[in-house]
């Protein structure tokens, strides 16, 4: 045992320091250790030694010889390749990271050692030797990567960044302020070159100090207020309001509009979208049929049930993300109203009737946002652009289902 620990301190050190090992679960008590060695930038620890484990610079390696009958676990370094292949570390070095000037059959022997040994490269000690240089590694962060369309944006920025040899890290804020610092806080503590976020509602001042260390930020899908950044958007409100019109032209006038929170910068957009499509025909929305804050389908459901139980239920829905659309469907009381959805979502053609949506193309926002941020990456030091990319009304039926009383197709007075 490292001398001047009790056995609980030393083995929660160890726990600590060798995280990364398949087996350290089994280590239940210091006790199990017959004798550590760690291989850490300034040298090796020896089991007599004082220094606590966690806080050893830059740790490399170690070796752990367990009694008890339990096998050996070992991280292995470049040396350990290095000794295994019969060449030096240089040469090693040079086969992992690709360089010329190693004859074939010594890069094959060097490929076959690192197989062998199960070696992988330590890349945070790799760029903390090589300070101020690229990490190759992106951040994003959105809003929650169980909704389709988000997971759809993840991919295209996944893809474009892997064509790059870049690393994403990805995380979800789930609309909080706080989460979405924390999340930020982490990756630019791993240095990464850049992030790309779909930022919550509230101050983002915070990003201003990351920006100044060389962090590039683009937004996707919401700008964040306050910060003149490079954004790729689509025109949320113009889409609504379409959207709206095209009931209105059926002779709906009681709509329901189903949305997340009011704070949500895209839900506000396409709120106000609906009202302006009233407003252009002289009249106005009930506000009795108007719901938000809806984080759920479970919670949709629910509000179309509570609607379609009224004295006087909507004709017509407004659900103005796909999870409110689902929500509307899973609550089986939509069949004799219509409804359009913003966003489209998977067999939304394949229903009875067949979905109407306002699709915006996920993949397109995640690729434009990505290939801004490589750009600024790359040295790009234009002013800040907005992309506003296109949206598009699809009629599958579900939206075409004209106002009771009202066999007209066009418009209504």
């Amino acid at each position: 045992m490292v001398s001047g620990y009790s056995a609980g301190q030393a083995t929660r050190s160890l726990r600590r320091a060798l995280r990364p090992t398949r087996d350290i679960a089994e280590i239940r008590d210091i006790s199990q250790v017959a004798s550590l060695v760690v291989v850490c930038q300034g040298g090796r620890l020896r089991a007599d030694q004082r220094e606590p484990l966690p806080r050893l610079p830059g740790l490399l390696s170690f070796s752990i010889l367990r009694d008890r009958g339990l096998p050996v676990a070992t991280r292995r370094t470049m040396r350990d390749v290095a000794q295994a292949a019969g060449v030096s570390t240089m040469t090693v070095s040079r086969v992992i990271n690709g360089q010329p000037g190693v004859l074939p059959e010594t890069a094959a022997r060097v490929e076959r050692a690192i197989r062998r040994l199960g070696y992988q490269r330590n890349d945070t000690a790799r760029q903390l030797r090589r300070k101020g240089q690229p990490t190759q590694t992106i951040g994003l962060l959105v809003d929650d990567l169980s909704n389709p369309f988000f997971a759809t944006l993840t991919r295209a920025v996944e893809d474009a960044a892997r064509r790059r040899h870049y690393v994403v890290l990805i995380g979800s804020s789930q609309d909080s302020l706080t989460r979405e610092r924390e999340v930020v806080a982490a990756f630019c503590a791993r240095q990464v070159d850049g992030l790309i976020l779909t930022p919550v509602a509230g101050s983002h001042r915070f990003l201003v100090s990351q920006m100044a260390q060389g962090t590039k930020v683009v937004c996707v899908d919401r700008p964040a207020i306050g910060l003149d950044l490079d954004r790729v958007l689509v025109d949320n409100r113009r889409a609504a309001q379409d959207a709206v019109h095209h009931l209105l032209d059926l002779g709906h006038r009681r709509i329901a509009f189903l949305g997340d929170r009011d704070d949500v910068w895209t839900i506000s957009e396409r709120y106000v979208g609906f009202c302006a499509a009233f407003q252009a025909e002289g009249l106005e929305p009930d506000q009795r049929l108007v719901r938000r804050g809806l984080r759920s389908r479970t919670q949709a459901a629910a509000v179309i049930t509570e609607l379609m139980n009224m004295a006087d239920p909507p004709t017509a829905l407004f659900t103005s993300n796909d999870l409110t659309t689902m929500g509307a469907i899973d609550s089986g009381r939509c069949a004799h109203a219509a409804l359009v959805g913003f966003d489209d979502f998977a067999l939304a053609d394949k229903l009875s009737p067949p979905i109407s949506v306002v699709t915006q193309d996920a993949a397109a926002m995640g690729v434009a946002a990505a290939e801004l941020l490589f750009a600024r990456i790359g040295g790009d030091s234009s002013p800040p652009r907005e992309l506003i990319l296109s949206t598009r009304m699809v009629a599958r039926g579900s939206g075409e289902i004209p106002a009771p009383g009202s066999a007209a197709l066009g418009r209504i007075p």
